[in-house]
């Protein structure tokens, strides 16, 4: 396991030089790779998983956010994600609103859902703001369960519109597809911006010392609640998505087993790098497709692929090891993502 461990280090040090020394080569290629890439598959039903991981990109990054940067532990991603794909749905439906209208609206109510959450674990931290988080996601679950005359209750929200663009109708798996990847390329443009401005310092000067960053005058409970909201706009904007691209949602798609599907995601691809994400969302999507005839225990194995990723790679796929410190503060590793 040693000599894995060793080889795993040794590739991606390899890989991270070689982006680190031609940055616009390696995102030139990646988004000529990514706009190809789905005329290179044979069914939709590959197109379609490629679809759900940019989709779980978003939300793992968003989430990675609050546990990766501020030093938050959140375990209720999933709520946010129903606040964002109730709204589009609720407004699309029934007030006859645009999906690119609809968008940016689920983001700002999940990004008030977030902040409120925010609020009142923000004298909280740990396992107490992990339980306040994860209560509020069951809230905003039930509440969209029970209140039948807007939500659907059990039945849920049928019949969501596709978006349009000029008269033309986006549906099938190449135009979600793209949709998604300019939605994914939108959320980590700005995620990168954030987290290297002066507010992606102040929540890095918390996780690290939180009196530190007191003493400095950093605002504690605004900075905290600034990055719920924050996190919980974007999570809102994948929620809008899978409302349009599924077309039907309803309230048992957003239940404590999708709290740990995302909360898997972001600890095995490493919790505060840019990369993390990324890593995370392909390895448990992958291994959900080999355990497929398993699904039942899906919540069992996410348990024991936490614990093994514990013992072999606490920092995650894609974190930073013990002889990369010197690496911080740049581009796919550390802080600087």
């Amino acid at each position: 396991m040693k000599r894995v461990i060793t080889v795993y280090n040794t590739i991606y040090s390899a890989v991270y030089k070689f982006i680190r020394k031609y940055p616009v080569l390696f995102c030139a290629a990646l988004a000529a790779v990514l706009i190809a890439y789905p005329f290179l598959l044979p069914d939709d039903f590959l197109r379609g998983m490629s679809t759900k991981i940019l989709l779980y990109i978003v939300i793992v990054s968003s989430m990675n956010v609050v546990n990766g940067y501020s030093g938050q532990f959140t375990m209720g991603h999933a709520g946010f994600l129903a606040a964002g794909a109730y709204t589009a749905a609720i407004l699309m439906t029934r007030c006859g609103f645009s999906f690119w209208l609809a968008l940016p609206l689920a983001g700002f109510a999940a990004a008030l859902c977030a902040a409120a959450a925010g609020f009142l674990g923000s004298i909280l931290s740990g396992l107490y703001l992990a339980m306040v988080t994860l209560g509020f996601s069951e809230i905003l679950r039930i509440i969209a369960l029970n209140w039948i005359s807007l939500t659907g209750g059990p039945l849920g929200i049928k019949g969501i519109p596709p978006p349009k663009i000029a008269g033309w109708t986006l549906r099938g798996s190449y135009p979600m597809y793209f949709l998604m990847l300019a939605l994914a390329a939108l959320m980590l443009f700005f995620t990168w911006r954030v987290i290297n401005s002066k507010y992606g310092k102040a929540w890095i000067s918390i996780r690290e010392n939180e009196a530190a960053a007191a003493s400095l005058g950093i605002n504690i409970r605004k900075y905290k609640i600034m990055n719920m909201a924050y996190a919980g706009f974007w999570a809102g904007i994948a929620g809008a998505f899978i409302a349009v691209y599924y077309r039907y949602i309803d309230s048992t798609m957003f239940g404590i087993d999708e709290n740990c599907n995302i909360l898997a995601m972001t600890i095995v691809g490493g919790m505060g790098t840019f990369a993390g994400p990324f890593a995370g969302v392909i390895a448990v999507n992958v291994i959900s497709e080999v355990f497929r005839f398993a699904s039942e225990y899906r919540l069992v194995i996410y348990a024991v692929l936490i614990i093994l990723m514990m013992h072999i790679r606490p920092q995650g796929l894609a974190g930073i090891s013990e002889n990369a410190n010197r690496l911080k503060n740049t581009m796919f590793l550390g802080d600087g993502i």
